[in-house]
């Protein structure tokens, strides 16, 4: 490909993030801090602090996130460490089976979870068969424990990231720094704190990064749980009014700070490569075959940690195939109605078309510019280049909840985008939102790809009379062919289960996606909740079919597409 074409590409994929990443968060910044007279005013974000009920948001946003990321990192550092030094009963299938978590929204698990704690619930009904609770006076786990239910919910949902992340950065240690500290007398925990943790920081970093802006700015679990004193819920229903009230622009802008101060802050304690290595083995790591009571209790803690993360996923499954489910530790009756009914629903019916289309149309576009800017990246030597690739993985660093907000103040009438709204229909909208959101998985992928990829096979089709983009389409593209289906499996299946887009863009029934539908089923009276599990299983089915899909092409690679 000539210079002239990489430089078009260049700068139009640079045009493509600076309209719809850039602007829609510059445009939300300056609402913030511009008053009624047209003037700079602090007043708005200062009044965000001086508001109690505002403030006790934040603390409790920061306390989600926090809680959230330490959680996930509990679990998956021990198991991360165990599977990457041992062999033992059933690894291969465990190590596949703590993926699951990942096939469904945290959201629809948090049904189940509703389920199981509720007053009425699993755990109550329990504990009153085993005297242990007075009937007349059950705990209200839901209520007493909300900030608790939505850091369980998140970390069961979200730790596979960071399993992932620790994996690869453990794969890619060299075995010789760790034996050299062993014939130097650091063994065991010592070692563990003073040389292994220290070189697989950057991918521990990457994960709990991730994890930490995911559940800083959560919108669905709060909401499944009614738990309206945190800053994404407050957001959220500031949304109604838009045109005279400041205050929401001011509670966006403030979370986009904090979320972008620390990564900056962690990124300068842990992210400098103080701790040098050659970021690959020089020599190959053999798995040691663990002793017969460690291999079990590997085994056990592997198994533990599944069996618990799936309790949600459980509780929406038997949700879906209940006649009914109350005061009781099982359901009265089973039937697979609800699934027949979840798909004939006049809202679900036109949420499946509407997931399908936007998701298949943002994913190409995602293929389309994925396989643009990692070209310029790995084939060109343009200056600002890799400025382009760290601007495409920006969108996992910055909340979605922001985006959304974003392109909703953009789409008022008078404003830029009020013209891609197509009336009231916001498929291009929720195309482009979509599209910027998961880019990152497909750019990473396509960058692997080239990488693995070598140009000396490009030039000798072009020495043959191959033009440019002749080479691409008939050499690069299916050598590269198997990275790509795997960033689009996961962009595809991610944007068909996208949440804080979904819910704050799509605003009439007809347009809604299934996430709309989920959340909008879960409010209805009578058998609503039956069915949004219904509809969720439907959702889990399908996310599953892709999430294994991309494992199998990628294998420990797919940790790489959840870092920033």
């Amino acid at each position: 490909m000539s210079r002239h074409t990489a430089k078009i590409i260049f700068a139009a994929t640079v045009l493509f993030f600076a309209a719809f990443f850039l602007f829609p968060i510059w445009k939300t910044v300056q609402s913030a801090f511009v008053g009624p007279d047209g003037r700079f005013t602090l007043d708005f974000v200062a009044a965000v602090f001086r508001n109690p009920i505002y403030l006790e948001g934040l603390v409790n946003a920061f306390k989600m996130g926090l809680f959230s990321t330490l959680a996930s990192l509990l679990i998956a550092l021990p198991l991360a460490l165990l599977a990457n030094r041992y062999r033992f009963p059933g690894k291969d299938a465990l190590t596949s089976l703590l993926l699951v978590p990942m096939i469904l929204p945290p959201f629809v698990g948090a049904l189940g979870v509703r389920q199981f704690l509720g007053q009425a619930g699993v755990l109550n009904t329990l504990l009153i068969q085993c005297g242990l609770m007075d009937p007349a006076h059950p705990v209200d786990w839901m209520g007493e424990g909300q900030l608790l239910g939505v850091v369980a919910m998140n970390a069961l949902h979200l730790y596979p990231i960071a399993y992932l992340n620790l994996s690869a950065a453990l794969a890619n240690l060299d075995p010789a720094m760790e034996e050299a500290a062993e014939n130097l007398g650091c063994h065991g925990l010592r070692r563990l704190r003073r040389v292994t943790l220290p070189l697989i920081m950057p991918g521990l970093f990457a994960g709990a990064t991730i994890i930490f802006i995911w559940s800083f700015t959560e919108l669905g679990v709060p909401l499944i749980f009614d738990y309206g004193r945190v800053t994404s819920v407050q957001i959220f229903d500031g949304l109604k009014d838009l045109s005279g009230n400041p205050f929401p622009y001011a509670l966006v802008v403030v979370m986009l700070v904090t979320t972008v101060l620390l990564y900056i802050v962690g990124k300068a304690l842990f992210g400098r490569g103080g701790y040098a290595t050659s970021g690959r083995a020089s020599t190959g790591r053999s798995l040691t075959q663990a002793p017969p009571l460690t291999g079990w209790l590997c085994t056990g803690l592997f198994t533990g940690v599944t069996v618990l993360a799936i309790l949600p996923h459980a509780g929406v499954i038997l949700l879906s195939i209940s006649e009914d489910w109350y005061a009781s530790l099982l359901p009265h009756g089973y039937t697979a109605q609800h699934y027949v009914d979840s798909l004939g629903h006049p809202l679900t019916v036109h949420s499946i078309g509407n997931s399908l289309k936007y998701a298949s149309l943002s994913t190409l576009l995602d293929v389309i510019l994925g396989i643009a800017i990692a070209y310029v990246v790995v084939r060109t030597r343009l200056p600002g280049r890799h400025l382009l690739d760290a601007l495409s993985m920006l969108p996992l660093a910055v909340p979605g909840l922001v985006l959304a907000f974003g392109f909703l103040a953009l789409t008022r009438e008078g404003q830029p985008f009020h013209g891609l709204m197509l009336g009231e229909d916001p498929v291009l909208l929720l195309v482009i939102a979509y599209a910027v959101r998961r880019l990152p998985y497909v750019v990473r992928s396509a960058v692997a790809g080239f990488e693995q990829t070598s140009v000396s096979l490009e030039e000798a089709a072009q020495n043959l009379g191959c033009s440019p983009l002749r080479t691409l389409r008939r050499v690069t593209l299916p050598l590269i062919g198997a990275n790509l289906i795997a960033g689009g499996l996961l962009a595809f299946s991610f944007a068909m289960l996208e949440v804080s887009d979904s819910l704050i863009l799509a605003e009439q029934q007809q347009h809604f996606p299934i996430t709309k539908a989920i959340y909008a089923l879960v409010s209805a009276l009578g058998n609503g909740h039956y069915l949004a599990s219904a509809l969720g299983v439907w959702a889990m089915a399908f996310l599953a079919v892709t999430i294994v899909g991309a494992g199998l092409i990628l294998g420990q690679k797919l940790g790489a597409l959840f870092r920033v």
